[in-house]
């Protein structure tokens, strides 16, 4: 049976760790350039239609069903390609491995994601991210509603959820109370509307960016 750690600091990935709003007006650009603006509007609204499908963003269904919209092989190549082949190391925000190493001191760093089961996984291994936590990664459709799976992968007296939405902090605070510190990093256009926020409790700790976490210093727990 598994010890359970102290603490674990469970870490969001999109717009916490990855700039993924950077990421979108890339590929926006290179829809515009491959497809032309009608077609590049036709595939936000489709990414937006299976969001409420299935629950998250899929870059890459979005691509398949843009191709029975009407879009050429050859131009879906070359989007696919570009997001396949994305740098994505290039759109980690400064200071994270710096973080991740500073809370590593306290307890093991996990990525806790929404997402597909392709796309990503292939963001956080091709951004560094995967490694620099040791392959502790899960990914989930809803994160909030799966945190009885997170507990038996990660067994831990005490939780620290790093995330960019209030929505998800308050989601998993409501379940966890005490077991629970919450940490808002405001970054991306999520963190950023004080209007949409307003609507649920502030969280335990707020910082403006991610690299602030080295002044972090977490209760010990026994």
């Amino acid at each position: 049976m598994t010890t359970p750690e102290s603490t674990v600091f469970l870490i969001d990935v999109d717009n916490t760790l990855l700039d993924n709003d950077h990421i979108q007006r890339d590929l926006r650009e290179q829809l515009l350039h491959t497809v032309g603006t009608a077609e590049c509007d036709r595939y936000w609204e489709i990414i937006e239609t299976l969001r409420e499908e299935l629950g998250y963003v899929d870059y890459l269904g979005s691509l398949q069903r843009l191709r029975k919209a009407g879009v050429n092989d050859l131009q879906l190549l070359q989007l696919s390609t570009f997001l396949i082949d994305y740098s994505f190391s290039q759109r980690v925000y400064d200071g994270v491995h710096e973080a991740l190493r500073h809370l590593r001191q306290w307890g093991p760093t996990v990525i806790l994601s929404d997402g597909d089961v392709v796309f990503q996984p292939r963001k956080i291994h091709h951004s560094g991210l995967w490694q620099a936590v040791e392959g502790r990664v899960l990914i989930y459709v809803h994160k909030e509603q799966m945190l009885e799976q997170v507990a038996q992968a990660y067994p831990a007296h005490h939780y620290v959820m790093i995330d960019d939405k209030l929505r998800i902090l308050a989601a998993m605070k409501q379940i966890w109370d005490d077991r629970l510190t919450t940490v808002f990093v405001r970054q991306g256009h999520y963190a950023l509307d004080d209007h949409a926020n307003a609507a649920y409790p502030a969280a335990d700790l707020s910082f403006d960016r991610i690299g602030q976490l080295i002044n972090y210093q977490p209760r010990t727990r026994t």
